[in-house]
């Protein structure tokens, strides 16, 4: 195979999940998609559509394949190492009232949705099920994290641990790792009916929640843009990935393992760092812009990154 008919291969696997983030920024400047749909739509897919696709992917994998207990190490320890550089950095070039927003964007990655689609376009049933085990990592190595470099740089807050570890342990994709795991392990088998039928609920899942990402991304907001949030950015969907990346190949990480962390390193910055940041009263304008400029990056980023790697038959 050619370089050309690579980039090709490359763009079939990276595009069809980008468009649908541009359609659905289309629709909203159209006015076919609003406020109310994107709320509704957000909330049927954290609560119900993801945790169904993730839980059925899960049960249906080789959980000896899926479930890769040096593949999860490394993740956290690269995604600790991560926001430990990033913090460090912030304190040398980022202003202490947006430290905090700054690092949060840096490294906490929407793996959840752009992330999990990727994976699903690049590796079909391996993608979803070991990313979804994956997921319950990130959901609360980011959760923490955040929180912690959040209020060191909010005047007046304090840290509820006690909240927040009910909010981890009742997450839904927690809770959907959490029973599909022994399900697999049991080898339970489902009725035919229900299988089908969570697969047409599942389904929903990535087309609703691509459309609210795209949806969601505000152009004035980059227009608006400062040195701060394109630093972050860069940091994000650049020095991090790449960083990482090689660290999991030095580490001796192959194939679908390898792309796998790739495009969980890569993903654009989480929608919900936005909602974290305004609750507990930051520069919410910062993180706004952070995730507008890191989701539109990604569609050049991931698309090279995945190039590269294939060039390299690397994954």
């Amino acid at each position: 195979m050619n370089l050309i008919e690579l980039f090709q291969q490359t763009l079939e696997t990276t595009l069809p999940v980008f468009a649908m983030v541009f359609i659905g920024l289309g629709l909203r400047r159209i006015g076919w998609i609003d406020n109310a749909f994107i709320n509704t739509a957000s909330a049927l897919v954290f609560k119900a559509t993801l945790p169904t696709l993730v839980f059925l992917s899960i049960i249906r994998a080789d959980l000896d394949t899926a479930f890769n207990p040096g593949l999860l190490v490394f993740y956290l320890s690269a995604t600790l190492a991560s926001f430990v550089i990033t913090w460090l950095w912030a304190r040398w070039r980022v202003v202490r009232d947006d430290r905090g927003v700054y690092v949060q964007g840096a490294f906490r990655g929407n793996c959840g949705i752009v992330g999990l689609a990727l994976a699903a376009n690049l590796y079909g049933d391996f993608g979803l099920s070991a990313g979804g085990i994956l997921l319950g990592l990130v959901i609360i190595s980011y959760n923490v994290l955040s929180v912690i470099v959040l209020v060191a740089y909010q005047p007046g807050q304090t840290t509820d641990w006690t909240k927040i570890f009910h909010d981890i342990i009742r997450n839904p994709l927690i809770l959907a790792v959490c029973v599909a795991i022994p399900v697999a392990a049991l080898d339970i088998t489902l009725p035919g009916w229900i299988m089908i039928s969570g697969d047409y609920f599942a389904s929903l899942t990535l087309p609703l929640a691509l459309l609210c990402i795209g949806a969601t991304v505000s152009l004035n907001a980059i227009r608006n843009d400062s040195k701060t949030a394109l630093g972050s950015s860069l940091f994000k969907m650049v020095v991090l990935p790449a960083v990482c990346t090689v660290a999991a190949w030095l580490a001796g990480f192959r194939g679908s393992e390898l792309g796998l962390m790739f495009l969980f390193f890569a993903s654009p910055t989480a929608a919900a760092s936005f909602v974290m940041v305004k609750a507990l009263g930051g520069n919410d304008r910062l993180a706004a812009n952070i995730i507008a400029l890191t989701t539109l990056l990604a569609s050049i980023t991931v698309t090279l990154g995945v190039f590269i790697l294939r060039s390299a038959e690397l994954i």
